[in-house]
């Protein structure tokens, strides 16, 4: 059988192989044009039995070649009789058969000899219940057609007989197919002996004809038996031919991951135009694959004051109301899950680092607020809602630079910051009028790799960061060693006001678990004092085991790595050999989930005090001296208000630069994303935002690189159906406004859930931002360029560019780019990442 691919029952007739590349000899598709040439044509018959379809055939032959009547109502017997099948069965069934069917010596019921008629018996006129039931009809996509193909060695027969026969329409030929499909085409072969396996390498050759979409095309619009001809002659144009030798021919090829498209084909000049070097027509065709343009209707100037929005508003309002009925589907679910938790991580840690640099007029709260309320308004009025806004690292170092020149010269820090966010505002707007974002269609794929390899180091880079910073909070013994365990003790030395000195000893196991504190009874009452209560009376520790909890810091690394390497593993169970697709794609869907659960458990488990997710659970500002609404004058100089635009151009390049990278990255064509970009949209999304949360004091927000792109992949859309071997189809992303909305909601709720995220290990969060990073940075070319630096030529990959791009201009564009890629990491990690955007 055939679909796409061919596959075979195996020796013993138990069981369909696996998939593989069809291989001719080449004298088959010889015999094959010959037969086509003396066969009986018929095409476009109309016929609604395939007794009709047979009686037609053998009554059509032409004078020479007309059979006698007893030998046209044998062969019409013969090919009437019901073909024996192998069904396609669940390993359950396999297995209740086996175990039923009775097993005497060496003679043992075969399942399948059950499941259909006896040979002998004739064919049915409507389809049998196994070939309802058979599961193999899952594979076969919808609307598909079947074609029959009948060759064998017939005792009765002195010459062959050949027909082929095309149906003006589809039509259910009864218990003939393996599935019920309507049949279209049909091959007959049948001739005298000792040809047999003639015989069968000319079916195959037939079948995998039929199974060519050029040839099927020529087939179903043929006129004459000649255009069949020419079809075939089209075929072995394209032939590739394998030397005798040279490989085995009993081996199976097994399916490629991408085949040419017959488009590609038809635009493949004749052999002799091209040249010996691939041929500038095949470049072409390759490069056209590779080119990365952005859409020319998105990003064309108007020339009217606000014509790129006013289009953006067009484009996308008519997908307004499915942007939410498309997200009524449950990969949803798990897509809500993993960007929720990674959104939450992302709001602590750079919630936590703003309170640090703004003397927490700026902290936790204010972050969880902020992403919040932010992201909602940007999920249901922007132009792309498959972003995700978040704080990022260039706006933090320009908020602490901020904070410092503000303490440095007096002025009030959130009154400068507001007149800073209005200015913004209002270079934004005027951008957004002016069509600034038609700059975007310059952006090529040597800056955007750049951008997002810097943003995807990052991410792994903080969560390493992260780790590391463990060791300081729960620090390791280093210099522990087991023989010495008798001498490690931690003292409380507690000094009280007219008392004299009481010295508690805790005594500890050799696992540094504290067992209990002992303080001697005179002249005070006994007292069994803890780490806590000893410092808050003004006590100290004394002791070579006071700091050290080497377990915590040891089994948070474990988590850290267990994490990643699990939700790793999982997202690529999808392609694994096991268990039903179904439970592969609910398995790598809810990778993420599944991991966090997991090692949640286990931490739970152990109940070792692993630093936890600490979410505010009061709606106050963090810090007590300032409100909710920051009032525009009363603080600081009238003067302030104008000497804010200067900082504000700089924070205008910073938005728009990041905030349209990300767009274009988001928005490429191999993404296949159907409802269209918004740049204009966008930007004046977040440029409005900018007022209300320069207002309220909540932190600046823009596109976060690596999380929405998290989002994306989230919400991969592939086939349902595919052939067997054949890979499943990427259909697109699914574009919706709920699954972000939803996130930012569950993220301004947070606050009043902190009762069950406190249970969410830290180090189990950051092993999600490793994988994050890695799987972003996995999706850039740049990567795989890195990777060739270090591959002799012999072991390198096919790839499409290698073929047409020599390979020093390859290594020395990856090159330039990786010294591109180290100077923004040198400036952004000094005092220089102001300028920041300036250097993308």
């Amino acid at each position: 059988r055939w679909i796409k691919f061919e596959e075979k029952v195996e020796d013993g007739g138990e069981r369909w192989s696996a998939p593989h590349v069809p291989a001719l000899p080449l004298h088959s598709l010889f015999q094959l044009r010959t037969c086509l040439q003396k066969a009986t044509i018929l095409l476009d018959l109309d016929a609604s039995s395939f007794k009709e379809i047979i009686d037609t055939a053998l009554t059509g032959q032409p004078d020479e070649a007309e059979l006698e009547p007893k030998l046209r109502e044998r062969l019409a017997a013969l090919l009437l009789l019901q073909p024996q099948h192998q069904p396609t069965k669940s390993l359950l069934r396999l297995l209740a058969e086996l175990s039923l069917s009775p097993c005497r010596g060496r003679h043992c019921a075969r399942p399948w000899a059950k499941s259909w008629p006896e040979p002998g018996a004739q064919l049915s006129k409507t389809p049998l219940k196994e070939q309802l039931r058979n599961r193999f009809k899952k594979k076969v996509p919808p609307g598909a057609e079947a074609a029959h193909v009948a060759v064998g060695e017939v005792e009765f027969l002195e010459k062959p007989f050949a027909a082929f026969i095309r149906l003006r329409q589809g039509v259910a030929l009864g218990s003939l197919a393996e599935v019920a499909l309507p049949s279209r085409f049909l091959f007959i072969l049948l001739g005298p002996r000792a040809k047999v396996k003639a015989y069968h390498e000319v079916g195959r050759a037939m079948a995998t004809l039929l199974m060519d979409e050029l040839f099927q095309r020529v087939a179903r619009q043929a006129e004459h038996g000649e255009d069949l001809i020419t079809g075939m002659e089209a075929f072995l144009d394209e032939l590739t031919v394998l030397p005798p030798g040279k490989w085995d021919p009993s081996a199976r090829i097994p399916p490629p991951s991408c085949l040419p498209s017959s488009h590609r084909r038809t635009a493949v000049p004749p052999p002799d135009r091209q040249s010996h070097s691939n041929g500038d027509a095949a470049a072409a065709a390759d490069r056209t694959g590779l080119g990365h343009s952005h859409s020319s209707e998105e990003l064309e100037r108007t020339g009217r004051l606000f014509g790129g929005l006013v289009r953006d508003i067009r484009r996308k309002a008519p997908w307004y109301g499915s942007d939410f009925s498309d997200a009524l589907h449950p990969q949803c679910i798990p897509a809500v899950l993993y960007i929720y938790l990674a959104t939450v991580t992302n709001a602590i840690t750079f919630g936590g680092m703003l309170g640090d640099a703004t003397a927490n007029m700026q902290g936790v709260l204010e972050s969880f607020l902020g992403t919040a309320f932010a992201g909602s308004i940007f999920c249901l009025f922007s132009g792309q809602p498959l972003t995700i806004l978040s704080s990022t690292g260039p706006v933090l170092v320009f908020e602490r630079l901020l904070f410092s020149f503000s303490q440095d010269h007096s002025l009030d820090y959130l009154e400068f910051r507001l007149w800073i966010g209005l200015w913004v505002a209002f270079f934004g707007v005027v951008l957004v009028a002016t069509e600034a974002s038609h700059l975007v269609r310059y952006f090529t794929r040597f800056t955007e790799e750049g951008f997002c390899a810097l943003i995807s180091l990052i991410f792994i880079y903080d969560s390493l960061k992260k780790m590391l910073s463990l060791a300081d909070a729960f620090p390791i013994n280093w210099q522990y060693r087991r023989d010495n365990v008798t001498s490690y003790s931690c003292v409380c030395n507690l000094r009280r006001l007219f008392n004299p000195i009481l010295t508690c000893l805790t005594t500890l196991a050799p696992s540094f678990t504290p067992l209990h504190a002992l303080c001697p009874s005179p002249p005070t009452p006994p007292a069994r004092l803890r780490r806590s209560q000893c410092l808050d009376q003004g006590g100290h520790l004394l002791g070579t085991s006071c700091q050290y909890v080497p377990d915590v810091t040891l089994f948070s690394f474990l988590l850290f790595g267990g994490t990643f390497i699990f939700c790793t593993m999982l997202k690529r169970f999808r392609s694994s050999r096991y268990f039903p697709a179904g439970v592969r794609k609910l398995v790598s869907d809810f990778a993420v989930i599944f991991a966090i659960l997991a090692f949640c458990t286990v931490d739970a488990a152990l109940g070792l005090e692993t630093p936890k997710l600490l979410v505010p659970s009061e709606l106050k500002p963090t810090n007590p001296a300032r409100g909710w609404i920051v009032f525009p004058f009363g603080a600081n100089p009238w003067w302030v208000c104008l000497v804010s635009a200067v900082p504000a151009i700089l924070v205008t390049i910073l938005i728009f630069m990041d905030q349209q990278i990300t767009a274009v990255i988001l928005n490429r064509r191999e993404y296949k994303l159907q409802k269209g970009a918004g740049f204009h949209l966008d930007l004046l999304c977040v440029s409005l935002l900018m007022v209300v949360t320069s207002a309220t004091g909540l932190p600046w927000y823009v596109s976060a690189t690596v999380i929405s792109l998290a989002h994306m992949e989230s919400l991969r859309k592939e086939s349902a159906t595919s052939a067997p071997g054949e890979h499943p189809e990427f259909l697109g992303i699914r574009e919706q406004r709920l699954t972000g909305l939803v996130v930012f909601v569950l993220t301004g709720v947070s606050v009043f859930m902190a009762p069950v995220l406190k249970h969410i290990p830290m180090p189990v969060l950051y092993g999600v931002f490793l994988h994050m990073g890695v799987a972003a940075l996995n999706t850039v070319q740049f990567t795989d360029r890195v990777r060739l630096l270090l591959m002799p030529a012999k072991h390198q990959p096919d790839l499409a560019y290698l073929r047409h791009v020599p390979l020093r201009r390859v290594h020395l564009f990856t090159a330039i780019q990786l010294l591109c890629l180290a100077l923004l990491w040198v400036v952004k990690s000094t005092m220089a990442a102001i300028i920041f955007p300036v250097m993308v």
